[in-house]
């Protein structure tokens, strides 16, 4: 189960998050996004000491501050069902990653290893990058990037 899909079943459900600094906050989760941000409503905040607490109609957390979350039972077995059912309904060999070439063939079976780098046919000319090298032109070609 991924992070992000939990949060987004979690929409409209009770949580309550505990920030890296201590304070917590319980409210309804209104909306996250890929950085686990979250908005909140009808938040109560508690201090890190636990003496203070503020009722606020919505607030919006930073996702980097956030040290854990606790969302209700009923969302993760909601979550785990829904992954389940999408499981099943994938034909075999749907999805994922697949087995590419890696680089592009050109004529007579070769790779273009050297396309768009300022190569051909794979052979450096000039120094290639740099402080010269070997094959450079004479002086070194010191400092002037590609040949």
């Amino acid at each position: 189960m991924l992070p992000l899909s939990l949060l987004k079943t979690a929409q409209g459900h009770p949580m309550l998050l505990e920030l890296k600094n201590g304070e917590t906050y319980n409210g309804h989760l209104v909306n996250c996004d890929t950085w686990m941000n979250i908005h909140l409503r009808e938040v109560i905040c508690t201090s890190k000491d636990g003496d203070s607490f503020w009722r606020m109609p919505e607030c919006y957390i930073r996702g980097n501050t956030i040290k854990y979350l606790r969302v209700p039972d009923e969302v993760i077995d909601k979550v785990q069902e829904e992954t389940k059912n999408r499981a099943d309904r994938k034909p075999p060999g749907v999805g994922g990653r697949g087995r590419g070439r890696g680089r592009e063939e050109v004529a007579g079976g070769r790779t273009a290893k050297g396309i768009g780098r300022g190569l051909d046919d794979g052979v450096a000319k000039g120094g290639g990058r740099g402080k010269g090298g070997p094959g450079g032109k004479p002086g070194g070609n010191r400092g002037r990037g590609r040949g």
